[in-house]
């Protein structure tokens, strides 16, 4: 069953509403709206986004709306909030994984990294500070090899 024309591709989206229903939350049209987008989308999604999705359907949500439920949506454990950049906080849901991302802050470039580099760490910080660490989902800053390329060329090193 498709939510409104942009439903879910995926069990996962039923499972959000159920489990949030079982919660006690109000499951609003808007709210479903809110889980198809983020479990719909083929890669990180911010808030803006949904909303363009959602207002399609119902012109009249605020942005806050979405905030609210994203915020909910994060506090419950269900979706994933990160910073990659570009002035917005992105979502994706929790069961797509762990997952890591270097970010280029010259270009904006976001490349995947293996998780097995963040078991290392995960280990070394336990190891060195038993600190327990969750990462479950970060973005590291630094400069992607084109544009270093690019910088070496106009600094004459290249």
């Amino acid at each position: 069953m498709r939510l409104f024309g942009i439903g879910p591709k995926r069990d996962e989206t039923h499972q959000i509403v159920n489990d949030l229903g079982q919660k006690g939350y109000r499951m609003t049209p808007q709210r479903m709206m809110i889980v198809a987008a983020v479990e719909n989308s083929s890669d990180h999604i911010s808030a803006e986004e949904i909303h363009a999705q959602v207002v399609q359907k119902y012109p009249n949500v605020n942005i806050s709306t979405v905030y609210r439920t994203l915020d909910l949506l994060e506090e419950l454990g269900m979706v994933i909030k990160t910073d990659l950049g570009g002035g917005s906080v992105r979502y994706h849901p929790v069961d797509k994984g762990h997952h890591h991302h270097l970010v280029c802050r010259d270009c904006g470039a976001i490349i995947d990294l293996d998780e097995k580099v963040m078991a290392n760490l995960k280990e070394s910080l336990l190891r060195d500070y038993n600190f327990v660490a969750e990462l479950r989902h970060l973005g590291i800053w630094g400069r992607c090899v084109k544009c270093n390329r690019k910088l070496a060329r106009e600094d004459g090193t290249a």
